[in-house]
């Protein structure tokens, strides 16, 4: 049984009874028997609905936002926020799929070549509950306009969004089979990868089932997106607005409740400038509303799970433990529902748990570093490369750093988002591959090369390539 639980309250709002084999073998023909028609729609007929997509979004955003905020805790307004950013997404894909799928024309030793982007198939989506709506989006759109159709696998305590993230695509007009939500548990996972029907398979969550999704894949010799955790690092350097630093960073930090693979998590800081940072750092958070996240005054909510509670308690407590010092926060909120304060922890260092393990909710890690070169070792200390930030008044100088930063994202005086124009993604633990823009659009498709021989006019047979170096 697949249970939807409140976070801010602890009680229980619906469950469902998770999908039998009877019904995975259901949703399986049906998708299966939906991705020639899909395929052979063509990119106009599918950008079309993307953009019936953006319009049903918009039309229910309160009532999707207040889904989101009841089972997953996420404070209302950035619910919403998240609801229009998959509505705009959508519209981009709208307007640009066709460009970014059109044949490309190649110079080669034939009279002509080209390159053709053909979808794969049936895209299996393994997505996490923390952006319940953008993450399943963020895989789906680019996925469906090239031509795929997907199944997707939500995380088990979402039911509820996963049904209404069919249901979206659906009154958008999409056909029967091109997006199904099944009501399944990870025991499921590996058996739909090993299905001859599904081509690929998208995850987003922890390096753990990365890696578990990743092998299940290997076996079956199927291509992989995997977005992973993030152990983020906020680089400041001495010649920082601080003032600017402080405040994005407090943000960057608690946005969605701290939960987020690309949040802010690790402050690392040039000593000179370190006292009056981790002041005005301490002093934004110490100020964050926590409560409610049905009310508009809250800014942060509950996290997620009781258990999600009980792990940053953990990490929060042996880091201190250690030797770290907390300036705010450091504490489970007693009551109903799992909050936690918003935290600070400075005086961190190797060997705590808030130094090398991703934080999974408003708890921020402060590192004092000797200068730039110190920031880059320090940042690049991690397991995990997923986004990165630089804080510095010389942007030639960011610029020069960021290309040794290990991530996949490099945000120089911002915080670091999603954008649909911008590739997505990490390197080392934090997985492969990308999504979105014209890179993440071509991730499940068949990049075909057609290669023509040379014309004669003679009448005489064309001549041959060139032969293969193999």
């Amino acid at each position: 049984m697949l249970k939807s639980i409140d976070p801010a309250t602890g009680r229980e709002l619906a469950s469902f009874p998770e999908a039998d084999e009877a019904a995975i073998e259901s949703a399986l023909t049906s998708a299966w028997a939906a991705r020639q028609p899909w395929r052979e729609a063509g990119v106009g007929v599918r950008t079309a609905l993307m953009r019936s997509v953006a319009g049903v979004l918009r039309t229910d955003k309160s009532r999707y936002a207040a889904l989101l905020t009841s089972e997953m805790g996420k404070p209302i307004v950035e619910a919403e926020a998240e609801i229009e950013k998959c509505a705009w997404t959508a519209g981009w894909f709208a307007e640009n799929g066709e460009r970014l799928l059109a044949e490309q024309r190649v110079e080669s030793t034939g009279a002509e070549s080209y390159v053709r982007f053909h979808p794969l198939g049936v895209i299996l989506a393994v997505m996490p509950w923390n952006f319940p709506f953008w993450q399943a989006f963020r895989a789906g759109l680019p996925a469906l306009t090239a031509g795929n159709v997907m199944l997707l696998k939500h995380s088990s305590n979402v039911p509820q969004s996963a049904l209404a993230i069919e249901e979206v695509f659906r009154e958008a007009g999409v056909p029967e089979g091109v997006f199904q939500s099944l009501l399944i548990g990870s025991a499921a996972v590996e058996r739909l990868i090993s299905d001859h029907r599904v081509a690929g398979v998208t995850l987003t969550g922890s390096d753990k089932a990365g890696s578990l999704v990743a092998e299940s894949a290997g076996r079956a010799l199927k291509k992989t997106v995997l977005e992973l955790g993030g152990s983020d690092p906020f680089i400041v350097l001495a010649d920082a607005d601080l003032e600017v630093a402080a405040s994005v960073a407090c943000r960057a930090r608690n946005q969605n409740n701290g939960q987020s693979c690309i949040a802010a998590k690790r402050f690392i800081v040039e000593e000179t400038a370190a006292d009056e940072f981790e002041q005005r750092f301490t002093s934004a958070v110490a100020a964050l509303k926590v409560g409610n996240p049905m009310d508009r005054a809250n800014q942060v909510g509950p996290l997620a799970r009781g258990d999600l509670v009980e792990e940053l308690e953990r990490q929060v407590k042996e880091s201190m433990r250690l030797g770290a010092r907390a300036t705010t926060g450091g504490q489970r909120v007693d009551g109903d529902g799992y909050y936690f304060e918003p935290t600070v922890l400075t005086n961190v260092r190797p060997g705590m748990p808030v130094y090398h393990e991703e934080t999974f909710g408003p708890v921020a890690a402060v590192i004092r570093v000797k200068d730039a070169e110190d920031a880059l070792r320090v940042a690049n200390d991690t397991d995990f490369g997923l986004g990165s930030n630089i804080w510095t008044a010389d942007v030639e100088r960011a610029k020069q750093m960021a290309e040794r930063v290990e991530a996949g994202l490099v945000f120089i005086n911002g915080m670091v988002a999603s954008d649909a124009r911008l590739p997505f993604g990490g390197v080392k633990r934090s997985g492969y591959g990308r999504e979105l823009s014209e890179y993440g659009i071509k991730e499940f498709t068949n990049i075909q090369t057609v290669w023509v021989g040379p014309a004669r006019t003679d009448g005489a047979k064309a001549t041959s390539p060139p032969p293969r170096a193999e």
